[in-house]
């Protein structure tokens, strides 16, 4: 049975996703709320990259939410591509700080899953820097950490987290579909 913090959490983590998908400023100030809320739910079952993860989301939330309202010379940010080489470099990047955070969770913590824990960590934190700049690549991102993080949180039985993360990875297909539209109309 899923705690009344868990229910909340991912409540407004739902709509913030949601909204991001549908490029809405208001996603930061919805997933402010749902950061907080997650971040003590993690660390009650010793999660603890996570709730690393969480104390990022509410800066960058607060940094995303000023720079989406505020746009570029009064304009929306446009959704932007990264080059492959820069992808690759921040996807490799992102992999050798999970290595080397996993390695102190697992020698220094009671920390379940630590690599993994901390590839949704690392891969976590490069999709909402992504994310903030409007970068297509985001929703690769995002791919990966859901399809990481439900089995995650389903082992730690966290069943209503694996579900809604789940959902999620859907809402990130539909994302990527959305913002890549949105990309084809800026460029005609």
């Amino acid at each position: 049975m899923p705690s009344s913090l868990e229910i909340l959490a991912n409540l407004f983590y739902l709509a913030s996703v949601l909204l991001a998908a549908r490029n809405s400023v208001h996603t930061w100030a919805v997933g402010l709320v749902g950061c907080v809320l997650f971040g003590g739910l993690f660390f009650s079952v010793q999660l603890y990259a996570d709730v690393t993860l969480q104390g990022f989301f509410v800066v960058t939330s607060l940094i995303g939410w000023w720079s989406w309202a505020r746009g570029r010379g009064g304009e929306p940010m446009p959704i932007s591509r990264l080059s492959g080489v820069e992808w690759l470099s921040a996807s490799a990047l992102a992999v050798l700080v999970a290595l080397a955070y996993g390695a102190l969770l697992h020698h220094f913590t009671d920390a379940y899953a630590p690599f993994i824990d901390s590839l949704v960590l690392t891969f976590s934190v490069l999709a909402q820097l992504l994310l903030m700049r409007r970068k297509l690549e985001t929703w690769h991102g995002w791919l990966l950490v859901n399809t990481l993080s439900v089995p995650l949180f389903a082992s730690r039985e966290l069943y209503l987290t694996a579900f809604i993360y789940l959902l999620f990875w859907c809402n990130a297909w539909y994302g990527l579909y959305r913002w890549r539209r949105e990309l084809n109309l800026q460029t005609v």
